[in-house]
């Protein structure tokens, strides 16, 4: 099916298939719209490569109608809480890069505990993902008193070292 436009695999999606998706994605919940198309798409010859090209044209449909998953908060106050509340003691905060074909780069903002061992989520940064994470990250660390590692400040790369024990 990879001559056939976005548009033309919307159409061969049942009407019901097709309200449903697009109430995911005015919900901005797009791996739910990605799924259900997936699914119902499939006996129709659509892969999984294929949903996700039909969900990202309905979301370039509706643009601003989309209500937007919140940003997350990157000020010291919120982060310092949110950290707060984790199990364990922080010991390091870390940002690495994620990516995806929906979201294209971002960057995770992570704090690893100790006792229980573990890395938690903090924050997801999708807008000028490197500075924002670099200038939260450290100023996070700089309050919690403990290291603050991120590998690749200047490129986006999944791969890069992470931080060691």
């Amino acid at each position: 099916m990879s001559d056939i436009t976005p548009a033309d695999r919307w159409a061969l999606l049942p009407a019901g298939i097709r309200e449903q998706a697009d109430g995911y994605v005015l919900q901005d919940a797009r791996m739910r719209a990605i799924r259900v198309v997936f699914e119902a798409g499939r006996a129709r010859g659509m892969g999984l490569h294929d949903a996700q090209l039909v969900v990202h044209e309905r979301y370039l449909r509706y643009g601003h109608r989309i209500a937007r998953t919140p940003r997350s908060p990157l000020d010291l106050e919120s982060l310092a809480a949110r950290a707060a509340g984790l199990p364990g003691r922080v010991v390091a905060v870390e940002a690495v890069w994620d990516g995806d074909t929906v979201h294209d780069w971002f960057v995770d903002l992570l704090a690893v505990t100790a006792e229980p061992a573990g890395e938690h989520r903090l924050a997801t940064i999708h807008t000028d993902p490197a500075a924002a994470a670099d200038r939260a990250g450290r100023a996070l660390a700089a309050h919690l008193a403990v290291p603050f590692h991120f590998a690749s400040p200047d490129t986006p790369d999944d791969q890069a070292p992470r931080r060691r024990p």
